[in-house]
């Protein structure tokens, strides 16, 4: 069992029926920036409600309760802008709290900004399939603060490679980070790249050593920012040549200031044989 937390113990593996995923030969994925559960649907709720990033809500638990009926419908989710358990988010770990939820029997936090009791900013991975193996990649930039979660799902060259990332505001640190992401990248075969990037699809494209390191392509692009009005793509599920989108959709107003963006991913027959196979041997190993 992979279900860890930043200091590499247990967070807790909540029951959960096997779904028969490696049966259906494909992933319901999905990308959601939540921030940190705020309700923003206008500009000015970032003044009016900015309180809310430092001081508990009434009904922020509601809100991540009602998203979890959501996040339910899908395989993978990668989450951006969860708290681990503050003052803010009244000592809930959102990650946990979400994987209950949805009744997620995996799923791992990654913490990259730790402000101590006031602030734990978190990206999160929600899983129905156990990872093989999870890194942590703490991204480059001048300020601290940004990561990715990279999970492997079955082993050698077939194996399926999910990355969960958030990256920076300014053009200069997203450009190192998408470097250091090239670098991971580039020796793999089926990837995945998922958060919010912060960046257009063209933005993207014009990065030449990330759009060739495997190459990367990005799923159709959807307008996610701002979530009341969208009129930019901020938010991606960007897949390696090996791997087709059969469904590509952006899902309704979900509070936060970013909607979330769902793809369904069928498998190459090679990548289904090495899941199967690590979910034997893991099983294996348990008994």
């Amino acid at each position: 069992m992979l279900e860890h937390g930043t200091t590499g113990e247990p967070v807790g593996s909540p029951k959960a029926p096997p779904a028969p995923l490696l049966e259906r030969g494909h992933l319901r994925l999905l990308t959601f920036n939540l921030q940190v559960g705020i309700q923003t649907s206008a500009y000015h709720h970032y003044l009016t409600r900015s309180w809310q990033h430092f001081l508990p809500h009434p009904q922020r638990l509601k809100r991540l309760a009602m998203m979890g009926t959501i996040l339910e419908q899908f395989d993978v989710v990668g989450l951006q802008e969860v708290d681990g358990g503050s003052f803010r988010s009244s000592r809930v770990n959102q990650v946990e709290f979400l994987a209950a939820q949805a009744r997620f029997p995996h799923y791992f936090q990654q913490l990259n900004r730790n402000l101590g009791k006031f602030a734990q900013h978190s990206n999160g991975l929600l899983s129905r399939l156990v990872p093989s193996r999870i890194e942590e990649h703490r991204l480059p930039g001048m300020l601290p603060g940004r990561g990715a979660i990279h999970a492997r799902y079955g082993d050698g060259p077939d194996a399926l490679h999910i990355f969960v990332a958030h990256l920076a505001l300014s053009h200069r640190g997203r450009v190192r980070q998408l470097d250091y992401l090239s670098d991971i990248i580039q020796p793999l075969r089926h990837v995945v790249v998922m958060g919010d990037l912060n960046c257009t699809p063209d933005q993207l494209h014009a990065h030449e050593r990330f759009s060739t390191s495997l190459p990367l392509h990005p799923v159709k692009p959807l307008l996610s920012y701002p979530s009341w009005q969208p009129r930019r793509a901020l938010d991606h599920i960007l897949l390696s040549q090996t791997l087709e989108a059969a469904e590509v959709r952006v899902l309704d107003h979900l509070f936060s200031d970013h909607l979330p963006i769902a793809v369904d991913l069928p498998l190459p027959a090679a990548c289904v044989s090495a899941l199967a196979e690590a979910e034997h041997a893991q099983t294996h190993e348990r008994s």
